[in-house]
């Protein structure tokens, strides 16, 4: 089968909501390569065709091609479905029926204006917050502030503990990550953090030993001395990691293979039940919900 798989973002604005709607629809194909092509502000009826032109001129060479658009006019957005039906490619209007699903529940019509911008949410400076202290308590660089923090990620270098812990500072959480280095005793502050706010991170030996030698290769070090990515020395470190888990008697997330957005949901969720069946209760950020029980 052929991989010239082309998706076409036909947005009257940036274009970044189809694109983001895109690939998290192409995470469901893994096996299957698509090339995500955008037409960005596309505010007349002219440049609409011209980026409809490129989609016919795929379809007529037979070459797999599907459409998706956002636009907040519903003319803009009726003429790509006619032309997407004349040329016979699939497409999915990802604007027009969130906008009258609220315009059915606020009562109030759709200004229907393009261009026009988001705006700073109500938790921008919560997230903006959170981040610069998970950027402060990478590593465990400040154990002091470890009681401030939502959530506690403890784990072995490499398995994912800072990106993780700054994707959650975007959603809103703080977030303290603590590594487990062998021979070294992790800070007394650590044992003081309530246990239902801490979730422990591993990652398949292989996989570790794996991303290690690809961080060594890039800094231009042997880097094998210490053991750092010895497969062997992995597997009594994870050892090691595993005990400390226990001592803390904290939930452990394996992450090898997990996307950053599951292993966040995970914690997440593994963090508030927790916290609900132990009387603690997870600080929830702006606009967010939950449809945990009890939480």
């Amino acid at each position: 089968m052929t991989d010239d798989l082309e998706i076409h973002l036909i947005a009257d604005s940036t274009g970044e909501t189809a694109a983001r709607i895109a690939r998290a629809a192409v995470a469901q194909f893994p096996t299957r390569d698509f090339t995500l092509v955008r037409h960005r502000r596309m505010t007349t009826s002219e440049a609409v065709m011209g980026a409809l032109d490129a989609v016919r001129a795929r379809a007529q060479e037979g070459r797999p091609t599907a459409v998706m658009f956002t636009f907040v006019k519903e003319d803009k957005a009726h003429l790509v479905t006619k032309a997407c039906a004349e040329i016979g490619v699939p497409c999915a209007d990802l604007m027009t029926d969130a906008i009258r699903a609220l315009r059915t529940i606020s009562g109030v019509e759709p200004d229907r204006e393009p261009l026009r911008p988001v705006g700073v949410e109500v938790d921008y400076f919560t997230r903006i917050s959170a981040i610069d202290f998970a950027v402060r308590n990478d590593d465990g660089a400040a154990p002091s502030s470890f009681h401030e923090g939502d959530i506690c990620l403890v784990g072995p270098s490499r398995s994912g503990k800072t990106p993780l812990s700054i994707f959650l500072g975007y959603l809103g959480y703080k977030v303290v990550n603590v590594p487990i280095i062998p021979g070294i005793v992790p800070p007394e502050e650590l044992f003081d953090v309530d246990r239902w706010r801490i979730v422990g991170l591993t990652m398949d030996a292989e996989k570790l030993q794996h991303i290690r030698s690809e961080r060594v290769s890039g800094q231009g070090y042997a880097g094998m001395k210490d053991g750092y990515v010895n497969l062997a020395a992995i597997y009594d470190e994870l050892d090691e990691v595993n005990a400390l888990h226990r001592r803390l008697r904290c939930p452990v997330l394996n992450t090898t293979d997990m996307a950053l957005e599951e292993s966040a949901a995970r914690v997440i969720d593994i963090v508030r039940e927790r916290g609900r069946r132990m009387g603690g209760r997870l600080r929830r950020p702006a606009n967010t919900t939950s449809q945990l029980p009890g939480a």
